[in-house]
């Protein structure tokens, strides 16, 4: 992906993606919420992790969430498909309305969510099993066992991640045998498998090499045209390249949230000009 530069009135360097000047270019259309937070906080124990968070999450964007370690990002999204209640200590309040219901009602089921909400995490983790059994595991325990139906879910779902090519002839290998960058890419293959409305993304390639970061970053652009997706990133440049809107967290706030473009060229708010400068983080 070739970056586009330009620079503000400050001589600062802005790092824009084709997409981003694309969409400058064009007028501006309002998309659907998929996820709205409305005043929420999580505590583990006594320690208050996230506070006030208020976020709009719209569909087909990839939204970007940047901070230092610690400051509540990777809570965040864990939190928006529940992953939080694995955590025994864990407690909220407030709301997480996804498409118009509130996640934590007693009455929505926590397999539902995760169907519609999948992540993908920061280590790759395939199962110990082969590459098209990793794919198939979702839709099986969804019921689904004709042979034929499980073939074309495995084929477009690696299509979908841009690693058919690759691993087509090694369907029954091993997924362990996969170079790191290539089981990721089979994880969110096996995301897709269960066709969700959202892709969660908790720093997806920070163990990975350049040349297989830049691949699920070309991936994510691509995806986003069928899925809205929500990506923690300790790599700002990572967050300019490939995301419509940045979120900033800080000791376990919301400190700004707005288009990525204005984050990094004209921050409202000194902490985040100081974060994304350097000063500190």
């Amino acid at each position: 992906m070739v970056d586009l530069k330009t620079k503000n009135e400050n001589e600062k360097l802005i790092i824009k993606s084709p997409s981003q000047v694309d969409r400058e270019a064009s007028p501006s259309i309002e998309k659907s919420t998929v996820f709205e937070t409305k005043n929420f906080d999580l505590w583990y124990g006594d320690h208050h992790a996230l506070k006030d968070i208020n976020l709009s999450i719209k569909e087909n964007e990839v939204s970007a969430i940047i901070g230092p370690s610690g400051c509540g990002k990777s809570t965040y999204i864990k939190a928006l498909n529940r992953m939080v209640e694995l955590v025994p200590s864990a407690r909220t309040t407030g709301e997480i309305i996804y498409r118009g219901r509130n996640i934590f009602d007693a009455s929505y089921e926590v397999e539902e969510l995760r169907t519609r909400v999948g992540m993908v995490f920061q280590k790759p983790n395939p199962f110990p099993k082969s590459i098209y059994d990793n794919i198939a595991y979702g839709p099986r325990i969804h019921g689904i066992k004709n042979k034929k139906i499980l073939d074309e879910i495995v084929e477009k779902s690696l299509r979908g991640a841009a690693i058919w090519d690759e691993v087509k002839d090694r369907l029954n290998q091993n997924a362990y045998g996969l170079s790191g960058g290539q089981q990721q890419r089979i994880c969110i293959a096996r995301c897709l498998a269960i066709e969700p409305d959202v892709i969660l993304m908790d720093e997806p390639t920070s163990a990975l090499d350049p040349i297989s970061t830049l691949k699920v970053e070309e991936l994510v652009q691509e995806l986003k045209d069928n899925y809205s997706i929500v990506i923690v990133t300790h790599n700002m440049q990572q967050a300019a390249r490939i995301s419509d809107k940045t979120a900033f967290f800080l000791n376990g706030e919301v400190v700004e949230f707005d288009n990525t473009d204005k984050i990094f060229s004209t921050p409202t708010d000194q902490r985040t000009e100081d974060y994304i400068s350097g000063r500190f983080g």
